[in-house]
């Protein structure tokens, strides 16, 4: 069963556009979820016997995986298996309705399946197809797999993080899976527009090491032209003062960032000092970069006599950007987020009121960011918990298949799988994968890549 979307949902800015979302786990997907999230009807493909193992990452509880249901957002789950003949056909019919292909397989995957971007563009000359890797497309990485942490460490990014002399830490995230997503989506965007001047589409190639080194400010340049090489600096950039971390009294961490000229005179006003801001070794921003462990001791020295709260409110009163250090449970309660509305429900689109595994309060998530005024999109349904949910609804939909010619696909499977010998799970792909009833009753078998057996050369048969 799937339920309805949200009716209340406003149109977002790419309603009416589609885009088939390949591969697994967080870089590519997150482009696609961007995508979904301003309106695009994504229709995820899955390998029917090996699903994106994200499924299975993060939190859960009552069967329901939190990462998957804000990651898969907006996308319908169809399982197809690209590895066989029959399931490629299926997604080349697939190719003809849609604007955006976005995958992120290793490259030249997809021309190992004969579906290059020279054979869709002969299908559709306005797809544009957005690939998501390590390294690129080309040059002497390109072919090694890639993860957001090596990513981060081969940029240079991961360097910069951390306190001098230490080993660089990493922060809790994938952050360079999401840089890659981020820039993924704003090429995808980019030639879409372009698309309507030329009437044709083109290749986004996003890299996870590009991306990463893509926002690094002007290390490049810096480096380049003076020899200068930008090192971890802990809880402050060096030269930019005074931005930093002071502890109030009651222990608690605020951020106090007031290095431009006109802040800084705000911040010793506030302090009840406010000739430090015509003093010699403060007066400017170059200035107090080089008295900069000295004016931290003075501002620690002052903050330390308040609790966080009220150190916050007094330094708002003066217009001094200041603001504590947040955990997500003050950040779900936080007054800006609340009036801004920006956690909102994600209903997992596999399953109804009255059948197991329903969540009758459904897991809140980041809604849709940035906001537009007319057209903002939104959650229409959180990731749907059982692969190839959609199945039957985007094959019939989008290519007229009857109910018979979706059993036909899925019996040829069972007959292949059956006459080479062994269960589904051993003995290879399936063209498409069982219904999501099937899934839900463990009357299928659908592995992921933690438990599912190497499989055999691909064959005629594909669906979920």
């Amino acid at each position: 069963m799937t339920i309805d979307p949200d009716e209340h949902t406003p149109p977002g800015p790419l309603d009416g556009y589609r885009v088939l979302e390949l591969g697994t786990l967080i870089a590519g997907p997150y482009c696609g979820r961007l995508l979904g999230d301003m309106g695009a009807d994504v229709v995820k493909i899955e390998a029917p016997d090996r699903p994106d193992p994200l499924r299975e990452w993060g939190q859960a509880a009552g069967g329901h995986q939190y990462f998957w249901a804000v990651h898969a957002r907006n996308k319908r789950c169809v399982g197809v298996d690209l590895r066989t003949e029959a399931g490629r056909e299926i997604f080349l019919e697939l190719v003809r309705t849609a604007d955006v292909v976005v995958e992120s397989f290793r490259p030249g995957t997809l021309e190992r399946w004969g579906l290059g971007y020279d054979v869709l563009a002969a299908i559709s000359p306005r797809l544009v197809l957005a690939r998501v890797s390590g390294y690129g497309q080309t040059g002497p990485y390109s072919a090694r797999p890639g993860y957001a942490s090596v990513a981060e460490g081969i940029s240079g990014l991961r360097h910069l993080n951390g306190f001098p002399g230490q080993a660089p830490p990493r922060i809790a995230l994938s952050l360079g899976d999401s840089l890659a997503g981020l820039f993924a989506c704003q090429g995808v965007l980019a030639a879409l527009l372009a698309r309507e001047r030329t009437g044709r589409g083109q290749i986004v190639d996003a890299a996870l090491t590009e991306a990463a080194l893509a926002v690094q400010e002007s290390t490049v340049p810096d480096y380049h032209k003076t020899g200068h090489v930008r090192q971890p600096s802990g809880t402050r950039l060096d030269g930019i003062a005074p931005s930093n971390l002071y502890r109030a009294a009651d222990g608690l961490w605020v951020i106090i960032a007031a290095n431009q000229d006109t802040v800084f005179g705000r911040l010793a006003t506030a302090m009840g000092t406010p000739e430090l801001a015509s003093d010699p070794k403060y007066v400017n921003h170059t200035a107090r970069g080089e008295h900069q462990d000295e004016l931290d001791e003075i501002i620690a020295a002052w903050a330390g006599k308040f609790t966080a709260a009220d150190l916050i409110e007094l330094l708002t009163e003066f217009g001094v950007v200041a603001g504590p250090v947040n955990t997500v449970a003050e950040v779900l309660v936080d007054p800006q987020f609340t009036a801004r509305e920006l956690f909102v429900e994600h209903r997992d689109p596999s399953v109804g009121p009255g059948e197991a595994g329903f969540d009758p309060e459904p897991a809140r998530g980041v809604g849709v960011v940035p906001k537009l005024s007319d057209t903002p999109g939104g959650v229409r349904w959180g990731g749907p918990s059982r692969p190839g949910t959609h199945t039957d609804e985007v094959l019939g939909e989008l290519l007229g298949y009857d109910g018979a010619r979706l059993a036909a696909l899925r019996a040829a499977a069972r007959s292949r799988e059956f006459d080479r010998g062994g269960s589904a799970r051993q003995s290879g792909y399936r063209t498409i994968g069982p219904t999501a009833t099937d899934v839900a009753t463990g009357t299928a078998h659908v592995g992921d890549d933690s438990t599912a057996a190497r499989p055999l050369p691909p064959r005629e048969g594909a669906l979920t």
